[in-house]
């Protein structure tokens, strides 16, 4: 593994994250595992700025007790064990993300479920939410691994899992895939409460429509899609 790559992978997950509105503010982490004891983990340092600002720098290895490369002031995530209890207990998993989107919590609180309810529109979270996305209901900060080992027995098998009160933790082979995930997420929650508030309700889609919704394949839906998320970056700048 290019270490330092990785690096820049989460880094710019990261700005990705905050340029979506998942992770506001100093909110949110990414990590990656690197081998059965260490991670590679977005943590604080002296210049803390949030994750819009992040930095490869700001990207740590440590191991899954959160010892490691945190030389020149900088911590681990208080929420660390959030990571890594779901890289021990899910050993497919390569890269997990933390965010807190708002409309995502605002959704869960209005009893609005992460439903099927488009199409087209968003054919990977149409396939994400038909097999369901769970909710953990405790709205804690998940700071060890009792608490992490709760997050991770409400999520089961699933790849994303709403926090009640508090955001999501989604998962995938890379950073790119659990962002984009989380962004499909956020998708179909903001969608639910503009249905909501126009005084509609939420249907699912036919079960022959989902059917009929095709795999696009992992270049259109996650390369060509990450490389449309990173020149936004870029145009921001």
């Amino acid at each position: 593994m290019d270490l330092e790559a990785v690096r820049h992978d989460i880094a710019d997950a990261c700005r990705v994250m905050a340029a979506r509105g998942l992770a506001d503010g100093v909110l949110g982490h990414v990590s990656v595992r690197v081998d059965a004891e260490h991670l590679l983990v977005r943590c604080r340092g002296p210049r803390e700025r949030g994750l819009a600002f992040t930095e490869p720098a700001d990207i740590r290895l440590v191991n899954l007790e959160g010892e490691g490369d945190l030389e020149g002031g900088y911590s681990v995530p208080n929420e660390l064990p959030l990571h890594t209890e779901v890289l021990r207990s899910r050993p497919e998993v390569r890269s997990v993300v933390h965010a807190h989107p708002f409309a995502v919590v605002a959704a869960d609180l209005a009893g609005l479920a992460i439903r099927p309810m488009l199409g087209a529109y968003d054919i990977p979270g149409a396939h994400l939410a038909a097999g369901g996305v769970p909710v953990h209901p405790r709205a804690v900060l998940v700071r060890d691994r009792r608490l992490a080992a709760e997050m991770v027995a409400s999520m089961g098998d699933r790849p994303v899992v709403v926090l009640r009160g508090h955001g999501l933790t989604s998962t995938g082979d890379n950073p790119a895939h659990a962002v984009l995930r989380a962004i499909s997420v956020d998708t179909l929650a903001r969608m639910a409460l503009a249905v909501a508030n126009a005084g509609g309700t939420p249907v699912d889609l036919p079960d022959a429509d989902l059917a009929e919704l095709p795999d696009l394949g992992s270049g259109f839906t996650e390369s060509t899609a990450w490389r449309h998320e990173l020149a936004r970056l870029t145009g921001a700048e």
